[in-house]
């Protein structure tokens, strides 16, 4: 479940969006209809595992599959400890490259006539800044309409996709919310 944040302006009031969620919450309809100009989004993964818990889990599985490799080992089949020792080193780098983008994050705030995108994906950020007048929000398909929806945000110096950690219905959600926002 991705779980992405608005803040209406004026009112202060959190909205939240899951992704199993069908429809936009009518109790916080009023925090998207202008009230204010001022607008925040924060897109990130859902991390349902800490990095401690992660590390604990990778700790018991790698002392599990060492120790059972050690008993054969002693009762004569050594070669299996190698062998046991190459999976926890897999194990450990999928985990490790996997934690990487355990943060990974888009936050799009839009203030005084200025929106701001800020694209985090593993060890690297990008920001970009644009004028409200001259952004344009456009949903891509792939080919002959097959694919998932690829959101951009186009400016007059380039364009950034956004909603890559939603599924293909809140993607269409975010275009049509970001398109409703940048004609106020």
């Amino acid at each position: 479940m991705v779980t992405y944040r608005g803040f209406g302006g004026t009112l202060g009031r959190e909205s939240v969006f899951s992704s199993m969620a069908s429809t936009i919450n009518p109790r916080h309809e009023s925090a998207f209809l202008g009230q204010s100009e001022n607008f925040r989004l924060l897109i990130k993964r859902n991390c349902s595992i800490s990095p401690a818990g992660l590390f604990r889990v990778f700790a018991l599985i790698a002392l599990t599959t060492l120790g059972i490799g050690a008993g054969f080992a002693v009762a004569g089949a050594w070669l299996i400890l190698p062998f046991a020792g190459l999976e926890v080193l897999a194990l450990g780098l999928a985990f490790l490259l996997n934690g990487r983008h355990a943060g990974d994050y888009e936050r799009i705030a839009l203030e005084h006539g200025r929106l701001t995108v800020e694209v985090a994906e593993g060890p690297r950020s990008a920001r970009y800044a644009m004028d409200v007048r001259a952004a344009r929000v456009a949903v891509c398909r792939e080919a002959e309409g097959y694919g998932a929806p690829r959101v951009q945000l186009r400016g007059a110096h380039g364009s950034v996709e956004l909603g890559r950690h939603l599924d293909d219905e809140r993607r269409v959600e975010l275009a049509a919310e970001l398109t409703k926002r940048l004609r106020i």
